[in-house]
């Protein structure tokens, strides 16, 4: 099921300082802060925590020696097979002092805005090709009507924007997870990107799953260091998931004055995965506003961001956008917003026969016994009283339900007319005035 990262993709690993694509400034005073931040004297090691390649690492420490801010220590370190020692003279610590005092960032190499580019380009989202048969594993949990996936299918396979609407409780959320679990396959992620002097940090284990262990073995280190450029991390393609506490804010950058640096925002941090904005319409903001932040990058495949001087620039922009409401959308949008959103699936509660195909494969997984006369009970009775409405969310409810009460009352797990009263009268509220 699962489509590997093909071999190609790989950002290759940068053989010189001059193939990193950053200035040997900005690379020298990131090696001196490392090493007074972390006082770290062996290149091996500096290469393990810089993300270079160990010849690289050298040239560096080689670099600041010819300028007198590091120095050999003439130690050879035994546990690390004889390597030379070094540390920061007393001009590199006035120097790593200032450049700390400028931006603290220190540790993983930055990747430059366009190799970034370029590397988006050649993991995107919309190279994806995703078969009936990977949606549907992805979707084994849910009854779906079979439509519905002939619907998804090429609105995932395009890596466009999709709007999901419906009543609430039909799954919309859990089909978002599963459109996230077809794709199945890696990307690299940078751990950092640099653009006009400053230092952006994109990797985030919160967001970021990775698709290997960082090996911390020093041996290991050497044999793998040259696979790929170790400034990028490999990991599952990101989702992100964001409810009614979205705000236009938090898709601008975060910076932190205290560190002068910069953290992405949610949706740098999803490139190359999928953007979920569920409930959309709780939100504070408004739909439209949130939708028109979004216009440029779905239509142009880029997002601009400013840094705290004001200076806009462009970013990537390659993210599966998938909104979901349980409003109708013309309620929330007015129609050059609808037009910009790619594909627009409703999402309906289940007929009577799916219902009871859920509600049977539930009973089945929490071994509730089916009982006839409650299920006739059920249809016959209690649907008629909200007009034969059936919802995803339902079944699970019920039996949920029935099984509490099974385990307080002491008795085997059980279904009565009388139970599903009982479980009925959780899932609605009575409309009733209550007096003060």
């Amino acid at each position: 099921m699962n489509m590997q990262t093909a071999p190609v993709l790989d950002p290759p690993a940068p053989k010189s300082l001059t193939e990193t694509g950053l200035s040997l400034v900005l690379m020298r005073d990131i090696l001196l802060k490392t090493m007074f931040r972390r006082n770290l004297e062996e290149v091996t090691l500096l290469a393990k925590v810089m993300c270079l390649p160990v010849p690289v690492t050298q040239e560096l420490v080689d670099l600041a020696r010819t300028q007198k801010l590091v120095e050999a220590t003439g130690t050879l370190h035994a546990n690390s097979g004889g390597e030379m020692g070094y540390q920061l003279s007393d001009a590199g610590k006035a120097r790593a002092l200032d450049a700390l005092s400028q931006s603290e960032y220190y540790g993983a190499m930055p990747v430059p805005m366009e190799i970034y580019a370029k590397q988006v380009k050649r993991q995107s989202i919309r190279n994806i090709q995703i078969t009936r048969d990977q949606l549907t594993g992805a979707m084994g949990h849910l009854v779906l009507p079979p439509e519905l996936l002939g619907n998804l299918g090429p609105a995932v396979g395009s890596g466009r924007s999709i709007l999901m609407y419906g009543p609430p409780g039909n799954g919309k959320s859990s089909i978002s997870n599963g459109i996230r679990d077809a794709l199945g396959d890696t990307i690299f992620v940078p751990r950092a990107i640099y653009y006009s002097g400053q230092v952006i940090s994109v990797y985030d284990p919160i967001v970021h799953t990775l698709a290997e262990k960082e090996d911390d073995d020093r041996h290991a280190l050497r044999v793998t260091s040259n696979r790929w450029d170790r400034r990028y991390v490999l990991c599952q393609r990101p989702t992100v998931i964001t409810g009614g506490e979205l705000s236009l804010d938090m898709l601008d950058l975060v910076y932190n004055p205290t560190s002068r640096t910069y953290q992405a925002p949610l949706q740098l941090k999803s490139t190359g995965g999928v953007f979920i904005v569920d409930d959309l319409g709780r939100q504070a903001e408004p739909p439209q506003a949130l939708i028109n932040r979004w216009i440029v990058p779905l239509e142009e495949g880029k997002d601009i961001l400013a840094l705290q001087s004001g200076e806009k620039f462009e970013v990537p922009f390659d993210t599966l956008v998938i909104f979901s409401t349980n409003f109708h959308p013309n309620e929330i949008f007015d129609k050059a917003a609808l037009r910009r959103i790619f594909f627009k699936i409703k999402i309906d509660g289940p007929s009577q026969s799916d219902f009871l195909k859920i509600f049977s494969m539930v009973a089945k997984k929490k071994k509730m016994p089916l009982n006839e006369a409650a299920l006739v009970h059920l249809l016959k009775v209690k649907y008629p009283t909200i007009d034969n409405i059936y919802a995803n969310y339902q079944p699970i409810f019920l039996i949920d339900q029935m099984i509490s009460i099974c385990e307080f009352e002491g008795i085997p797990y059980q279904m009565s007319p009388e139970l599903i009263d009982r479980a009925w009268a959780n899932m609605f509220v009575k409309e009733e005035t209550i007096v003060h």
